[in-house]
């Protein structure tokens, strides 16, 4: 009777956390059925007195001719660049450090690990200038490119702990057979990593799809926008606010995270399980 006791409690507050949680989406996709008079008339509640699919239809209508599927197909584009870019520079610098033997090795990556701890607003300006000296403001670039050059520190530290369990009698076996550094990589130990690869992936694809600050700063062009600089397009503190149109692109844009995260969570939980496991 205890243990059951204790079961039922446990389940009890865990069900209760869950729905607490999951509110504000269950919120946010109610509201995008609602009139936009009862939006925040009945904020509690959940259940529309009426579904107004209108919300999705002009919401998707966009702006002066700029329709929602520009900002989307715009907002996939960089996060597909982003996350190739990400993969291959991350892995390559990540390897470098786990498996290969060259000076100030420790004294670079203990630098990689300081860059960790720097507010993105440190390098923001000096970011900025240099963009706009390359002509570069008002594109995709500045958004895509540096993921191409040098990878980000965070999926380097992940990476360079998943590729330290990797057992080294593999590469030694590698270079009785003929291979060298390149090769090692590319045959030997990339196949091993893709838990790795996959969290990384994910990840990626997630905070590139969600960023703000960055199109924010460097595209000017509507017809550029992603759809977060899309979704803040129907807020106007100066005139109306589109709270129903807000609300229902705001459950289409979740969709693609929903859908990524549903299929790749076993992959997201054994990549971070086994980052940092010795062989």
């Amino acid at each position: 009777m205890i243990l059951a006791g204790r079961r039922f409690i446990y389940h009890a507050f865990v069900i209760a956390f869950g729905l607490v949680m999951i509110y504000p989406i269950l919120w946010t996709l109610a509201s995008s059925f609602k009139p936009e008079s009862e939006i925040f008339a009945h904020s509690g509640s959940l259940i529309p007195s009426s579904l107004e699919w209108k919300n999705y239809v002009n919401g998707w209508a966009g702006f002066g001719g700029t329709t929602f599927g520009t900002f989307f197909s715009n907002s996939l584009i960089i996060t597909v660049v982003v996350l190739l870019g990400t993969i291959v520079s991350s892995s390559v610098v990540a390897y470098g450090f786990a498996r290969l033997r060259f000076w100030l090795r420790s004294f670079l990556f203990a630098c990689l690990m300081i860059t960790l701890m720097l507010p993105s607003q440190v390098t923001m300006i000096p970011q900025y200038i240099l963009f706009h000296d390359l002509g570069w403001v008002n594109t995709f670039l500045p958004l895509t490119i540096p993921h191409f050059i040098g990878g980000s520190p965070f999926f380097i530290f992940l990476l360079v702990q998943f590729f330290r369990g990797i057992p080294r009698e593999l590469d030694e076996a590698a270079v009785i057979d003929g291979c060298n550094s390149y090769s090692i990589f590319y045959r030997v130990v990339l196949p091993l990593t893709k838990p790795a690869l996959v969290t990384v992936a994910i990840f990626s694809f997630m905070w590139t799809w969600d960023d703000f600050l960055g199109p924010l700063i460097y595209l000017n062009n509507p017809k550029l926008y992603t759809v977060s600089l899309g979704l803040r397009m129907f807020s106007d503190p100066s005139s109306l606010s589109h709270w129903g149109y807000m609300f229902a692109m705001s459950v289409l844009s979740l969709l693609p995270q929903f859908i990524v995260f549903l299929f790749f969570q076993k992959n997201i939980v054994e990549g971070i399980a086994t980052t940092g496991l010795k062989g």
